[in-house]
């Protein structure tokens, strides 16, 4: 099986990071972690008009009609250019929630709008304590009002609708659809670790909400959505741990101590043979999460599972060793290296930590053992 990409595929790859090496350069990305926006505004209405937020959205709501192939190749350049915008909150999760369970009124409403970037959403779903699951949802909907809170929130404080998921009972899940610019919403700002990405405590106190498609989903079918998200951002994570690697190696070539190049001590070499193997063992289990996601296969909770765990284990190892090669300099405030350090361990909690994908991991495997039998 040929898990590369077609010709066509990767000439968009080239084009995304050319664009993005022009408009998101490292000084871009320190913009925003020095002033006060949660976002690269800008940045933001140069992808829409790129067609990004596009991709996967279908042609009858405005969309591109394209592929998964093509959106994870996109996710992987957003992440070696530490993209400081709510891309993977707008298009992995909430777009493509709408795309799989809201009815035919909602997407005619705003997949075109998020098609084009005029319209910011997010997924609410944790609650602030632990994993939550089905049975701790306390967020409830009654009678279009939705009353609870969600902590935190990706790009909550910039979002412009959210999909919120809401108790149901009977193990099931409802999927809220609320505009976040009402009085009934209080948007409380959350420092995280990256500033590039605003977080937020969403309060509803009676808030106008609906429920997406005709009311209740299986708790599968929202484990399934958030399956497709995490090839997606485990494609993101490769990419930034691509990038982490490429600076590490750079400033290898060039830092010189006792009169040669510290990439050619014996130390400085595994550091970096060891970020390299971790980055293609990450890639080949990405690529198979790509083909499970495109083809709607059966496998895409093992692939995902899998794909989620060696991307985080990567794209941390690569940032924390990248830092490590730069030495005390790599620690300060003026060098680029925290970028991705940053955004590693905030994209390593976001659906999930690794341990969560590590029990769906296992839960994938036995699950296949039945009908191995």
């Amino acid at each position: 099986m040929n898990f590369e990409f077609s010709e066509e595929q990767l000439m968009l790859r080239e084009q995304a990071r050319g664009f993005l090496s022009q408009h998101c350069p490292p000084t871009r990305v320190r913009e925003v972690f020095d002033g006060e926006q949660d976002y690269d505004a800008t940045l933001w209405s140069s992808i829409a008009e790129m067609g990004w937020t596009a991709t996967a959205i279908p042609e009858a709501y405005g969309g591109l009609g394209l592929g998964y192939y093509e959106l994870a190749i996109i996710a992987e350049e957003l992440g070696r250019a530490v993209a400081p915008v709510p891309f993977s909150s707008s298009v992995y999760l909430a777009t493509e929630a709408l795309i799989a369970f809201g009815n035919e009124s909602q997407k005619e409403r705003w997949l075109p709008g998020l098609a084009s970037g005029e319209c910011i959403a997010t997924l609410a779903h944790a609650e602030g304590a632990g994993q939550t699951t089905a049975k701790s949802l306390t967020t409830s909907l009654s009678d279009g009002t939705l009353t609870g809170g969600k902590k935190p929130v990706a790009d909550g404080t910039s979002a412009n609708i959210a999909i919120v998921t809401a108790a149901a009972g009977d193990g099931s899940v409802t999927l809220c659809l609320v505009e976040l610019d009402q009085d009934n919403v209080d948007r409380g700002p959350i420092q995280t670790l990256d500033f590039s990405r605003g977080h937020a405590t969403l309060t509803f106190n009676n808030a106008t909400a609906e429920a997406l498609g005709d009311g209740t989903i299986a708790w599968s079918a929202f484990e399934a959505l958030l399956d497709r998200a995490a090839v997606l951002m485990a494609w993101e994570q490769l990419g930034l741990a691509d990038k982490a690697l490429e600076q590490a190696c750079d400033y290898a070539q060039q830092r010189y101590a006792f009169g040669r190049a510290i990439g050619s001590f014996q130390a400085i070499k595994h550091k970096l043979a060891g970020m390299y193997v971790k980055n293609a063992l990450a890639r080949s289990n990405a690529y198979h999460g790509a083909w499970a996601l495109a083809s709607n296969s059966d496998t895409l909770p093992l692939a995902a599972s899998t794909a989620r765990v060696a991307s985080i284990q990567a794209s941390l190892n690569a940032a924390q060793e990248n830092i490590q090669t730069h030495g005390g300099m790599g620690f300060t405030w003026e060098f680029d290296c925290q970028f991705y350090y940053r955004r590693a361990k905030l994209l390593s909690l976001a659906i999930g930590s690794e341990r969560h994908w590590q029990d769906r991991l296992v839960t994938a495997l036995e699950q296949q053992k039945p009908a191995a039998a």
